[in-house]
């Protein structure tokens, strides 16, 4: 299920509230749709929050507290966590479980957005 797509200035106010600049090409999908939800491939699951929800849910799971640099946007739907590890220039995506979540535990999953989503249409 894909949502409209968000303008630049709902996106401004999420990076200013976020403290960070999104990487390029995740903010071309915001604005093609605002976040969804679904299969991606035979075998993954994935809901994709909206630019509105990131900065609310990142705080109720209290991300920063856990996993310091992590900026989650998303789940498989179930237990698990992807976000952006700001830490690094190029924000590259990791999975983290959402109990117990700690970068001892997460797992790369991509370099950018596209790879991201390439790995999980992949997945078996």
């Amino acid at each position: 299920m894909l949502r409209e797509g968000v303008a630049d200035s709902r996106i401004d106010d999420a990076e200013k509230t976020l403290g960070v600049k999104l990487p390029t090409e995740y903010v071309r999908f915001l604005e093609i749709t605002n976040g969804g939800e679904g299969f991606i491939g035979e075998n993954a699951y994935v809901l994709l929050w909206s630019v509105e929800d990131i900065a609310r849910l990142d705080q109720a799971y209290e991300v920063q507290k856990y996993a310091p640099g992590l900026l989650v946007f998303g789940s498989s739907g179930g237990g698990e966590a992807y976000g952006f590890d700001t830490r690094v220039p190029h924000f590259p995506i990791v999975q983290v479980p959402f109990v117990g979540m700690s970068w001892e535990l997460a797992q790369p999953l991509g370099d950018s957005f596209s790879s991201f989503l390439k790995h999980l249409y992949e997945s078996e």
